[in-house]
């Protein structure tokens, strides 16, 4: 019983971090682009306001995801639920790179023009 509850208060914490993550890349006054990817470098983006604002909608989105699939481990580690939670944070990491890659950084991606 406990360990349901613990593994899920975790994966809350963790959608928390997100939604906070989210409200203060929307509500930044410094002008930096938040960054997707760690240790890598940032390219050169357009409007960094815009950006900011789709890099928060991505991260509260995946936030909220992220907590109500957590919900599936309420129901015990050896539940065929439990699998839900898994194997969905897999498929929601996968889709939130491929929003980043696809969309954002095509969008705001500065040209180089020569």
């Amino acid at each position: 019983m406990e360990g349901r509850i613990l593994g899920f208060i975790v994966v809350c914490m963790i959608g928390v971090a997100f939604l906070c993550w989210a409200v203060y890349a929307w509500f930044s006054k410094k002008p930096r682009p938040m960054g997707f990817w760690v240790n890598a470098e940032m390219f050169e983006v357009t409007d960094i306001k815009k950006y900011n604002h789709a890099m928060s909608k991505l991260f509260g989105t995946f936030g909220v995801v992220l907590m109500v699939l957590g919900f599936p481990l309420l129901a015990g580690q050896n539940s065929a639920w439990a699998m839900l939670s898994i194997v969905g944070v897999m498929i929601e990491s996968i889709a939130a790179m491929m929003v980043y890659v696809l969309v954002i950084e095509k969008k705001y991606r500065k040209r180089n023009t020569k």
